[in-house]
């Protein structure tokens, strides 16, 4: 694996950890969860060899920190971050943008905002259950989890959210984690410190956002929506299939699951540039 260029960028209230790889028009991989920068190691490089591919850990996580770690979070400055490394990396050029997950989210809201700044977005199941028609279901859901956490704590908090996401009719315990190669596993591991910051404060957060769909329909001929081929069914997977639906735009199929970048990142990252170049 190539060591990319890190650098330190200030922000309104935090400073932005960030990483550059490669050459060419500038690709950022917004993160979701509490992955960072990180998550995307597996497809950097490969994709590095025809961008410049910036990826961040996004404010709060471990080494992009807050002013004030009490700050409460929202979409929309989470999206302002994304903005400013775009100032800053490609300032006269719009990007190319990907993100997953809770980093699906604030590309969504990066393209609907700013739309001179982007060439296209790649959004991975970004679970804006706001546009869900059964969406008061999952609104209970996130009363529950903020419920259980402030009685419990986090993991009980945890168990709550995961049963939440999973398909109707599965299991409430989860099958036995597939085994993660090596640096995955120690991302894994790394990232649970931030657990309690991503449970607390984005999650609440970003799943009450709703997206402005009108907007998101007259660009979306920049906007590929994309869901794991495993996760039909499962929350995080609905919106994005929603959305293709009511667009009329194809719905495409990544490897693996919600976390296929991180289970299948060889797989990932060859249908993220065959995505990215059609």
């Amino acid at each position: 694996m190539t060591s990319p260029t890190t650098g330190r960028l200030r922000v309104d209230g935090a400073t932005l950890h960030y990483e550059v790889r490669g050459t060419g028009p500038l690709l950022l991989l917004i993160p979701g969860g509490t992955g960072g920068a990180a998550a995307y190691d597996g497809v950097a490089d490969d994709l590095a060899a025809d961008y410049t591919v910036a990826s961040y850990d996004p404010r709060g996580l471990t080494r992009s920190p807050l002013d004030d770690p009490e700050a409460g979070q929202s979409v929309a400055r989470h999206a302002d971050d994304a903005v400013r490394l775009l100032d800053l990396l490609s300032p006269d050029a719009p990007a190319l943008v990907a993100g997953c997950s809770s980093g699906a989210i604030v590309a969504l809201h990066l393209l609907t905002t700013h739309p001179e700044r982007v060439e296209r977005v790649v959004a991975h199941e970004p679970p804006v259950v706001e546009v869900l028609p059964d969406a008061a279901e999952h609104r209970a859901l996130l009363a529950r989890v903020r419920d259980t956490f402030r009685r419990e704590g986090l993991m009980p908090a945890a168990a709550v959210f995961a049963a939440g996401l999973r398909r109707p009719g599965d299991p409430v315990e989860p099958p036995a984690a597939a085994e993660l190669p090596p640096q995955a596993a120690a991302r894994a591991e790394r990232t649970m410190a931030d657990m309690s910051y991503f449970l607390g404060r984005i999650v609440p957060s970003f799943m009450a956002y709703t997206p402005d769909v009108d907007r998101l329909e007259t660009l979306s001929d920049r906007l590929v929506l994309a869901a794991g081929a495993d996760s039909r069914g499962e929350l995080p997977y609905r919106p994005a299939a929603f959305l293709a639906e009511r667009f009329g735009t194809e719905l495409v199929h990544f490897p693996g699951g919600h976390v296929g970048l991180t289970t299948h990142p060889a797989e990932f990252g060859k249908t993220l540039r065959a995505v990215l170049s059609a």
